[in-house]
């Protein structure tokens, strides 16, 4: 469902290192409740599938950061995050305390996009997307607070970094749903295995932003002047209204692996948030997004 360990990284490896980045996106339909209902189980197999068979192709944050640029140029490991070298599956080793969290990662490694389905009386479902946009969708160097209790608990707030990145992908039927991948402002509660809250996800375009008929939000046309005698008519309402006002989505994480002396921590994601709206003249589509995330605490 979704996909962490490193390799001794030197210019000879570089391209090994690319099977990593050119997974195909692959997704399946699963409600956001049903993830966190079955969290713990899923970080079990993530751990088992991701931190272990992904030590082909994984690299740790030392040795990513030992790269010089042409070595990282073309293989896409500026889209990776760094995984953990050693460290434990057992988030007990963290100290209960308050941190600040540091090098906050997220890569996805699918999308999905929630469609009715095919079929009379059929309920909707998550289906199948290509990604069309290059490999520059990972959310990275992002900052924030981060809390756990000697039971566990876990609070994760973020504040700041590149919280927000343009995607878009293609449906089978050959419509493309653009979207701003964010979990700008999120504020996570919960245990270890599945803490989660909602984010802020910004308008796709901003206010300033013309439209064909040179409408925008805050500049620009009030109506389709093209059409005099009935531009402002209730058929073009919603295209004439604009609102570059944010939406919210919903994101899910566990924890997989912890190293206590290093402060890193990773594991895996969940996120459903609302697609482009064209600034209010259409609705949105759901888009679920899953993948990996890291961190340091600090």
């Amino acid at each position: 469902m979704m996909k962490c360990t490193s390799a001794k990284a030197t210019f000879q490896q570089a391209p090994r290192q690319v099977s990593r980045v050119q997974r195909k996106v692959v997704c399946n339909a699963e409600g956001l409740q049903a993830f966190v209902k079955n969290a713990s189980q899923q970080a079990a197999v993530l751990a088992a599938s991701t931190l272990i068979a992904g030590s082909a192709s994984a690299i740790s944050f030392d040795d990513l950061q030992g790269l010089t640029y042409l070595q990282v140029k073309g293989t896409g490991l500026a889209n990776t995050c760094p995984t953990i070298e050693g460290g434990s599956s057992n988030v007990k080793d963290i100290k209960s305390g308050s941190y600040k969290l540091e090098k906050f990662c997220m890569e996805p490694t699918s999308f999905t996009v929630k469609e009715d389905s095919q079929f009379k009386g059929g309920e909707s479902e998550f289906v199948k997307t290509r990604l069309m946009t290059r490999l520059t969708y990972t959310l990275d160097e992002m900052s924030g607070q981060f809390k756990i209790d000697g039971s566990g608990n876990v609070e994760l707030k973020e504040e700041d970094g590149i919280d927000y990145a343009a995607v878009t992908v293609q449906l089978p039927g050959g419509e493309r749903v653009p979207f701003l991948f964010t979990v700008k402002e999120l504020n996570a509660k919960g245990t270890a295995d599945a803490f989660g809250g909602e984010f802020v996800v910004p308008s796709y375009r901003g206010a300033t932003f013309l439209d064909p008929k040179g409408r925008g939000a805050a500049t620009g046309y009030d109506t389709a002047v093209a059409l005099p005698a009935s531009g402002d008519s209730e058929e073009f309402a919603k295209e004439n209204a604009k609102s570059a006002a944010g939406l919210k989505g919903q994101a899910v994480f566990s924890i997989a692996k912890v190293d206590p002396a290093t402060n890193e921590i990773a594991g895996v994601f969940e996120s459903i948030q609302p697609s482009d709206t064209d600034l209010g003249a259409k609705a949105p589509k759901d888009i679920k997004i899953q993948g990996l995330w890291y961190a340091q605490l600090s």
